[in-house]
């Protein structure tokens, strides 16, 4: 039997020599020795005896028997010889009594290299052992700058804090929000009892996320797991039966499936054209019954206290207006600002028979991601930016244009060069609206200096710090807010009085004119069109050619001011100047040094540098107040610390 066993093992081994010599792939097992990096490293340290994950075993340290293996592990030696007999003894102690003789092993990169009991990992690879125990010693490379070598260290940092070697991401920043999304602060320790509900949670989702066929998407299973306790969350995964959990995974399939598609996830940053789908004369003037396309706007505050909501609502009586016939509407806020409250809203909205919702917010992300999975007839579209996830889609506008005329008026203004930005949370899209303003101020005026306060921040008087810093104009909030009269006149660019501030211009979004276009595309089917396409994730970001966003000047701008400002919206709408095109600098350096380039919209959506003229920070998430902390940890532009 014993032998027959090897037989197999060697038929792996065979069989995987041969396919990587046809693929070109050196066939056998790696040899750290050879590796230039390794043989450079900066230093060596024991981690002591640790559980090696089988997969993340690669190799030998020296070449000694490397050659007596398959890339895989399984032996390539005949079955007459004294290797075979010595593989088929250990083959026969673990069937026995088990192989419990800890392997010795380097880590580098967090990959495994064995200098003692190379057999005794091809036996155990050979019957799928999750982990072997080891005597590691690890070696650190030198910090570069490349990618995989900033993930590294990151990795280190984290095993610091929780000894997880067996989970890795392909993507900066997602060990720190792990950490995060485990509710800890990014130096606390972990406990064994955190570990052993982390593996009992992760070694549940690996083996089902395999079984579903999720190692042919070409991504970790550690970026799929992140993803998935994101939507999810951490606790509420942790509570779920066997079943549920199962029933769960299953659901999410198209959230890893988007996510390992980079091609899958589309920015559409100008409306699609729609036929004319008004009734034809006879209908209108003999109105044939048909059914009304039932729409939610779902928001995250009451439209009274809140400008960011009230601006919504103006989209939806604009909606009433121009399909007063065609639609019905429906409005819901949440009474409580938490996950539960917003899920069971979006619930609501659905099974009271809407079949179109808009979530407003960006904190309803997660919210309306688990109702898309649990309502799929639904279409939900969530307010916010750069969602991947498949199973909703995401809208939002393209204010830094807006925000880069604004700045242009303020910098032909401000005499004293000086210039106030009332910012409120360090999110994607925010930053890019701050360095464009700072951007039209430096156009007209290259002594222009931009003093960015956030209105998130905790203990932060941001007139008197205005005032202290002599800022003689201010860009504050884009729209007033209905239910609050302290402060109503500050908002947009204003010039900052004691008595009553004098208001030069302001950003408005139209989002009537986006809710208007979206009912279009469902009435005439290009909707259905894009459902199918192989594009699984849309991201609406429309900007001033759609009509979406547009400023307002006051009759008392000079009137050379006024000209530049219809000039440059013109230049911005037609596309033939973008605010982040040519050389681009920030607080730190250069950004961009091709003067003909232009920054990808990606890039201006992530941005989380300030430009060279700008005069403050990005807060982190320790210095916000409370009720800004759950949409930054969502849509944050930088890793969240406490």
């Amino acid at each position: 039997m014993i032998s027959e066993e090897y037989g197999k093992a060697l038929k792996l081994g065979k069989k995987e020599v041969a396919a990587r010599k046809a693929a070109g792939l050196y066939p056998y097992l790696e040899v750290l020795d050879d590796i230039p990096e390794a043989a450079n490293s900066i230093m060596e340290y024991p981690l002591g005896l640790v559980q090696i994950p089988t997969e993340q075993i690669v190799g030998t340290k020296t070449e000694g028997r490397s050659q007596a293996f398959a890339a895989n592990f399984m032996p390539i030696l005949g079955e007459s010889s004294e290797f075979a007999r010595k593989w088929a003894n250990l083959c026969e102690s673990h069937l026995t009594e088990g192989i419990r003789d800890p392997i010795k092993a380097y880590e580098f990169m967090n990959r495994f290299y064995v200098l003692e009991g190379n057999k005794r990992v091809s036996v155990l690879k050979f019957f799928d052992a999750v982990s072997i125990p080891g005597t590691v010693t690890r070696i650190v490379p030198p910090r570069t700058e490349e990618k995989e070598n900033r993930i590294y260290y990151e990795f280190m940092d984290f095993y610091n804090l929780s000894s997880i070697n067996y989970i890795y991401f392909s993507e900066e920043g997602r060990f720190a929000k792990l950490q995060r999304l485990m509710g800890k602060r990014p130096d606390e320790m972990w406990t064994d009892e955190d570990r052993q509900t982390f593996s009992s949670l992760y070694s549940s989702f690996s083996s089902g996320y395999k079984a579903m066929g999720g190692d042919k998407l070409g991504i970790t299973v550690g970026d799929a797991f992140l993803d998935f306790i994101e939507i999810q969350g951490y606790d509420e995964l942790d509570k779920m039966t066997s079943s549920e959990f199962k029933e769960t995974l299953t659901k999410s399939w198209k959230v890893f499936d988007t996510l390992a598609d980079s091609d899958a996830v589309e920015i559409q940053m100008t409306p699609r054209e729609t036929k004319d789908n008004k009734k034809p004369l006879l209908q209108r003037l003999i109105p044939l019954s048909s059914p009304k396309l039932k729409i939610a706007f779902v928001h995250e505050i009451d439209p009274q206290e809140s400008g960011w909501t009230y601006a919504h609502d103006l989209g939806r009586m604009h909606l009433e207006q121009v399909f007063s016939d065609q639609v019905t509407i429906m409005e819901y806020h949440l009474e409580e600002q938490n996950e539960k409250a917003a899920e069971a809203m979006i619930k609501r909205a659905a099974e009271d028979g809407n079949t179109l919702i808009f979530t407003t917010s960006p904190v309803l992300t997660h919210a309306s991601i688990k109702a898309a999975m649990d309502y799929p007839e639904v279409k939900i579209l969530n307010c916010s930016l750069l969602a991947s996830h498949g199973y909703i889609r995401t809208y939002s506008a393209r204010m830094y244009e807006a925000k880069f005329l604004i700045g242009a008026i303020a910098g032909a203004m401000a005499e004293n060069n000086r210039i106030g930005y009332m910012a409120d949370y360090p999110i994607y899209g925010t930053v890019a609206n701050v360095n464009a303003f700072a951007l039209g101020a430096k156009m007209v005026n290259p002594r222009a200096k931009v003093y960015v306060e956030w209105t998130a921040q905790k203990n932060v008087d941001i007139y008197e710090r205005f005032r202290e810093e002599g800022v003689s104009y201010v860009s504050g909030r884009n729209i007033i807010i209905p239910g609050k009269s302290e402060g109503s006149r500050h908002f947009g660019l204003f010039k900052l009085d004691e008595v009553s501030p004098h208001n030069l211009a302001m950003p408005i979004w139209h989002w009537g004119k986006f809710y208007e276009k979206m009912i279009r595309q469902i009435l005439s089917g290009t909707w259905k069109n894009e459902e199918n396409s192989k594009v699984k994730a849309v991201n609406y970001w429309w900007g001033m050619s759609s009509g979406m966003v547009d400023v307002i000047c006051s009759q008392n701008l000079p009137l050379g001011t006024a000209r530049l400002v219809r000039l440059l919206k013109d230049t911005i709408s037609s596309g033939e100047f973008n605010p982040f095109s040519g050389i681009l600098y920030s607080q730190d350096g250069l950004v961009q040094e091709d003067g003909d380039s232009v920054l990808t919209p990606e890039k201006i959506i992530t941005m989380d540098w300030l430009a060279e003229n700008v005069i403050g920070k990005i807060p982190k998430i320790a210095e916000l107040q409370e009720k800004a902390k759950p949409v930054v940890l969502q849509q944050g532009v930088e890793p969240a610390e406490e």
